[in-house]
């Protein structure tokens, strides 16, 4: 091979050194600046490129080059580099699998300050993630481009470490310090491992990785004479990068936020085993349709007759859906979901018998973050079935560009279909939607109604609601009706329709004529116009 192409490589990484390195990991070509003034590159050739590195940094390195497939370039790795003369220095390496030269590897190092004694260089541990959204920022960035066949080979591996309690801070200190290079060492590239708590690490490493890692947090305490113990666990990550990386997020937020800290055996490899086996769950019961749909009727408050219904999800034994629907919108899964949940909405509709029914489906906000939800509602409905349709936009997913999702909410109202605002004054982002999106109405959370009998704050909010719905010609609906005070409360507020057990429960039916005593003066079986 000619010298161009890896000179051609050196300017495209920008590095001190270019480095190439065979099969078995000897150098066998080597340009540049050398670690140490005074040394030559050429002095590298012939030699593993893991007798240049720091016994940290050798293990990830020789994972990262055998992982590497022809055509890929590795994430930025952290290593030292041993000048050989009892000085360390860090350096930056980046490898990149260039078919010219496979199946051997060509590496970029780029150094940072000048060569240290060894004693005094700072470990690779200080490049730890400190918190658990810094270890997920690392994760990204190493997983970022990553193929199927890699992803497979790695797993997300959880060390929990106990004893360090009333440890002097000096002592404690040099424990991190010595855990940290050892968790940093074991991650597949040097970077993936982060410290989520106090007493808690994690890694990206090899699957096959046969290291005993609790055993050596037990070393760790030996040799300072703390009676340390740990306990360690992993799970495979799958071949889907983007799904890992959410998947990660949502076991170890759940972990922690669910009591984790307290409970030490709430392990965080099974809180992502678990997360990860819901998934896949999840995508089947979207992909077969194994859920049903109840239909809970919502009512004029002056006349009592239906006026719409609320279509809501039920999956295995009528269980509501909340926590799975809370999982799908953190790994992405709810757009099939909500699109899932419209197509049996609108079949509903056509139904025999169905002629005057409407009914109302949620959508969440992460759904509403690109164009395929709403094209894709508009390709499965009539104009006649738009007439008909209501959208309730959730908070469980906050909108991250408002003026976005108000101009696909737009083409919706354009078509027909009328958009609620769900659950008004649960979120922090409640009047932002109120003030960012165009809707028809706003359901008042429960918390409010409930109360409005025995809480004056929360009659006097839903009062100021209702006036400043009633100036933006906007209906109200309240939700969580339970008795005939707080439903003829509402109404003396302003709040023109209601939603709750009075006036019926979710039912695998939509039922026209409702059955309760407080209701049997009023008009029953009328379906009356959105407007």
């Amino acid at each position: 091979m000619t010298l161009t192409p890896r000179l051609l490589g050196l300017a495209f990484a920008a590095a001190d050194a270019l480095v190439e390195v065979d099969e078995e990991g000897v150098v066998r070509f080597a340009l540049g600046s050398a670690a140490a003034p005074g040394q030559q590159t050429a002095q590298w050739v012939g030699k593993p490129l893991g007798d240049r590195l720091s016994v940290s940094s050798a293990a990830p390195v020789a994972r990262l080059l055998a992982d590497l497939r022809p055509g890929e370039r590795s994430p930025a790795m952290a290593v030292l580099l041993d000048c050989g003369d009892g000085r360390v220095r860090r350096a930056t390496l980046r490898a990149f699998a260039l078919p010219d030269i496979a199946p051997a590897r060509s590496c970029a190092l780029s150094y940072e300050g000048p060569p240290l004694l060894a004693e005094d260089a700072p470990p690779l541990a200080t490049r730890l993630a400190p918190d658990a959204d810094g270890f997920l920022a690392h994760a990204r960035s190493s997983l970022s481009g990553a193929t199927t066949e890699a992803l497979q080979r790695l797993a997300l591996a959880f060390i929990d470490i106990s004893g360090l309690e009333g440890v002097d801070e000096a002592t404690l200190a040099r424990i991190h310090e010595r855990i940290g290079a050892i968790v940093g060492g074991a991650s597949h590239d040097g970077t993936s491992a982060g410290r989520l708590t106090a007493s808690r690490y994690a890694l990206i490493r090899d699957s096959d990785d046969s290291r005993d890692l609790a055993a050596e947090m037990q070393g760790v305490g030996m040799a300072e004479g703390v009676n340390l113990s740990a306990n360690a666990a992993q799970a495979a990550l799958g071949g889907d990068a983007a799904s890992a990386l959410r998947a990660m997020r949502f076991a170890i937020e759940s972990c922690l936020k669910d009591g984790g800290l307290e409970q030490p055996e709430l392990s965080f490899a099974e809180s992502l085993r678990r997360t990860l086996k819901d998934a896949d769950r999840f995508r089947a019961i979207v992909r077969d349709r194994e859920f049903d749909l109840f239909y809970q009727p919502i009512v004029d408050l002056k006349t009592r007759a239906v006026h719409h219904f609320e279509a809501l999800a039920r999956f295995s034994q009528g269980s509501a859906p909340a926590p799975a629907i809370r999982m799908a919108e953190e790994l992405a899964l709810i757009e099939g979901f909500d699109l899932a949940v419209a197509e049996r909405a609108i079949k509903r509709l056509r139904a025999p018998g169905g002629g005057l029914l409407k009914i109302a489906i949620n959508v969440s906000g992460a759904s509403l973050a690109n164009d395929a939800y709403v094209a894709a509602l508009l390709r499965m409905t009539a104009p006649d079935d738009r007439r008909r349709l209501m959208v309730e936009v959730t908070e469980t997913a906050a909108l991250a560009d408002l003026a976005a999702a108000d101009r696909r909410l737009g083409a919706l109202r354009d078509a027909g279909v009328k958009i609620c605002i769900d659950d008004f004054g649960a979120g922090s982002a409640s009047f932002d939607y109120l003030r960012g999106l165009s809707v028809d109405a706003v359901k008042i959370d429960g918390g409010f109604v409930r109360d409005i009998d025995r809480d004056p704050r929360a009659r006097t909010l839903i009062t100021h609601l209702v006036e400043l719905c009633g100036a933006l010609k906007l209906q109200t609906i309240g939700e969580m009706i339970e008795t005939d005070a707080v439903a003829e409360g509402l109404g003396a507020l302003g709040v023109t329709h209601g939603q709750g057990w009075l006036f019926g429960r979710a039912e695998a039916e939509p039922r026209t004529i409702l059955s309760s005593p407080s209701q049997r003066a009023r008009r029953q079986g009328v379906i009356e116009a959105w407007t």
